[in-house]
């Protein structure tokens, strides 16, 4: 009998690693409004540095303040992935600081996404590894379980699954189907060509405004008032 609550899968399903490349240098913005502006995580998950995030889920469900079973995670994902951990959102206890990150970094581990705290923040800050998180605190974890790898956790508000391809930077984190992957690139690239010559337009003066004339809110429904508001009315 599976013993819910307390196992590890160690294996998952990872998309080719052309597929994840595509969605590199991307701005996740783009990506987002391609998917219909939504299947990003709360903007409590926050970058810790200025290190962009590229990977595939490796996820973990942690007990409330416990990190044993992401120290498991960080011997058993390989170079690529990106730990996803849920920890409830929790800020009470830091679920990895310094020390781990730097096993990461040694392993090749992509990113780190943690719905919980973190501590060590100056060293986090310097690392050449994409570290998000909820917050801070210097209060450290416990190491007793139970826990979960490679499941479908909540993260930010999102389901992540075991595989998915995640895509982070200065915004925030997207959540990406790797079903969905390969459409989705071509789509999120041609949207940032196109915002390219908008920024062009700008600059030449040449950009079409014309959704946000007088005459285009009259026809919303807006009524626009050659005056100023006085409290007397």
């Amino acid at each position: 009998m599976s013993n819910v609550g307390f196992r590890i899968y160690t294996q998952i399903d990872r998309p080719a690693r052309e597929i994840v490349e595509k969605f590199k240098g991307l701005p996740v913005a783009n990506i987002a409004d391609e998917m219909n502006r939504i299947g990003c995580m709360d903007a409590k998950i926050k970058p810790i540095n200025e290190t962009p995030l590229l990977g595939v889920a490796f996820t973990v469900k942690a007990r409330i303040g416990d990190n044993l079973m992401f120290h498991k995670a960080l011997d058993l994902a390989q170079p690529g992935d990106v730990i996803v951990v849920d920890g409830r959102g929790d800020l009470a206890n830091s679920l990895t600081g310094e020390i781990m990150m730097r096993q990461a970094m040694k392993k090749g581990i992509a990113g780190i996404v943690v719905d919980g705290a973190v501590r060590d923040l100056d060293a986090l800050r310097r690392m050449n590894l994409a570290i998000y998180a909820a917050g801070a605190t210097p209060q450290g974890p416990y190491k007793d379980g139970p826990g979960e790898i490679n499941v479908p956790v909540s993260c930010g508000g999102v389901t992540v699954n075991p595989g998915d391809i995640l895509v982070g930077d200065a915004d925030g984190i997207v959540v990406i189907s790797p079903r969905d992957a390969e459409e989705l690139a071509k789509r999120a690239a041609a949207k940032s060509q196109k915002e390219q010559a908008i920024f062009k337009a700008i600059d030449e003066g040449t950009h079409d405004r014309s959704a946000y004339t007088d005459d285009a809110f009259r026809k919303r429904g807006c009524e626009i008032i050659e005056g100023s508001w006085s409290a007397a009315h």
